[in-house]
């Protein structure tokens, strides 16, 4: 029996609807959730890329907090920097998802603050575009870590664009992050 099957089967199946609804698209995106206080498990490098999205729960991975692989089939994808500057910045995060959701998108691209335009999203405050940085660079995952540190220890539900990048979710559970992809 695979460790956190459930957990595992779980993240594929989003990983797939993110896909399938244009929430993210091949040129990447990335899903992972903390599991217990020594792993997170997490989507592999290229699952948009050479999966389109259609992974099997043991390519999900379960990596330790040192970055390690436990169990999975596949690799760490790079920006598991900028998961991880989330979770250390908040335990109470228990997900961070990251995709290339097709309306952010424009806003990401022109790198503009996105305004809050419908009742659903009253609830992300400003959903603010971080200044550029290239895409799985420790200074994308600074980038993200002063902003969590801006709002403050208490931040858990978190709507941030990446400029000329994407969008990341953080929240206290993955089904609330995937949620507030949409």
């Amino acid at each position: 029996m695979m460790l956190y099957q459930k957990e595992r089967e779980q993240l594929a199946d989003i990983v797939k609807k993110m896909f399938d609804r244009y929430e993210t698209n091949t040129a990447g995106g990335n899903v992972s959730a903390r599991v217990s206080d020594e792993h997170i498990i997490m989507s592999p490098t290229l699952m948009s890329q050479k999966y389109h999205c259609d992974i099997s729960p043991y390519q999900v991975l379960v990596v330790d907090m040192d970055e390690n692989i436990v169990e999975g089939d596949g690799k760490i994808t790079r920006e598991i920097n900028m998961h991880m500057a989330c979770y250390q910045h908040n335990r109470k995060i228990g997900a961070v998802v990251h995709g290339h959701a097709l309306h952010s998108m424009v806003f990401a691209t022109i790198g503009m603050d996105m305004p809050n335009l419908t009742e659903a999203t009253q609830k992300f405050g400003e959903i603010k575009c971080l200044d550029f940085a290239p895409a799985t660079s420790p200074e994308l995952a600074n980038n993200v870590k002063v902003y969590l540190e801006e709002k403050g220890p208490d931040a858990v539900l978190n709507t941030i664009l990446l400029n000329k990048h994407g969008v990341l979710v953080t929240d206290e559970t993955l089904e609330k992050a995937y949620d507030n992809l949409g």
